[in-house]
This record gives structure tokens, C-alpha cells and sequence, in this order.
């Protein structure tokens, strides 16, 4: 598992754009940037949807006051679904949707959460990370279940 000092890991995942998906590499997107993504297991699930996603809206002022300059919600959903769900969010331009359309950036951070006995397939953990030019600073991986550690609360309380 990717942990506080490590990389982020250079990949091309995609993100939705007004002109159709786009590919981007995590490597530009991290480069130079005080960065904080949060990873969800899933687009238009409840927790993710009432509570995740909304928490990191409501508070991106207060992340950008502490210098941080992207907020990246990570999913291993494919980028039309993130392009959907971030419209019916209203996250405008202020979240970047990154699209782990296959989950091979999750699984290259180790993060990767198997819920196929679900249905699901294989998805991300939730957690939340702080990097400083692609540097982790800051790592909370959630418990089974849990929503705490990974809330916009709890991570502008790390920066």
C-alpha cells in the first residue's frame, strides 16, 4: 500500500470533459500541486453520494484557503459515469473526476477493495490522501464501512 513519502504513481486515467472523456496523466495532474484526493468505492452510492463527495463541495473554499490547488475524487467507475454523477453533484470545475476505469492506479497504490462476491467487482478502498508535488503528506484509508477518516472534515484538519 502507497504510504506517507512515496509517489504517486505516473498513469493515464480518463476524466469528463464537455467534448467527451479525456485522458490524463496522474503524473501532470500531481507535478507541482498541492493536491488532496479522496477515493470513493462508487459513483451514486449512498454514502459517496449524501455525504463524500457533497463534504469535499461544501468545503473546497476552505481547502483552496490552505493552499491546496486541485481536489481529485477518484473512482473505479468508467469517465461517463463520473461525468453523470458529477453533474447531477453540480461539482462544476471545482473537483477533478478521475475515471480508474479498469482500477490500475488503485491497484498500483494498493488501495484496491474486492466486493465481486457483492456484485460490485473489484473497487477502491475509501481514503483520502494529501500530496505535495506528487509526495504523499497525508494518508487515511477508512475501515470496512467506516466514513470518518476520509471526510473533507477530517482531512482539512490535516493540512
Amino acid at each position: 500500500m502507497i504510504k506517507i513519502g512515496d509517489t504517486i504513481p505516473a498513469m493515464k486515467l480518463m476524466t469528463a470533459t464537455a467534448e467527451g472523456p479525456r485522458e490524463v496523466d496522474t503524473g501532470e495532474l500531481f507535478a507541482g500541486h498541492k493536491v488532496v484526493m479522496f477515493a470513493v468505492p462508487g459513483a451514486f452510492t449512498p454514502t459517496c453520494s449524501a455525504k463524500h463527495l457533497p463534504g469535499f463541495l461544501e468545503h473546497a473554499a476552505a481547502f483552496k484557503a490552505k493552499g491546496v490547488e486541485r481536489i481529485i475524487c477518484l473512482a473505479v467507475n468508467d469517465a461517463f459515469v463520473l461525468g453523470a454523477w458529477a453533474k447531477e453533484q453540480k461539482s462544476g470545475d471545482q473537483i477533478i473526476m478521475l475515471a480508474d476505469g479498469s482500477g490500475a492506479f488503485t491497484k498500483a497504490l494498493g488501495l484496491e477493495l474486492d466486493l465481486v462476491a457483492r456484485g460490485l467487482g473489484v473497487r477502491s478502498q475509501r481514503f483520502a490522501l494529501i500530496a505535495q508535488d506528487g509526495k504523499v503528506t497525508h494518508l487515511a484509508v477508512e475501515q470496512a464501512g467506516g466514513f470518518d477518516v476520509s471526510r473533507a472534515e477530517a482531512v482539512l484538519e490535516a493540512l
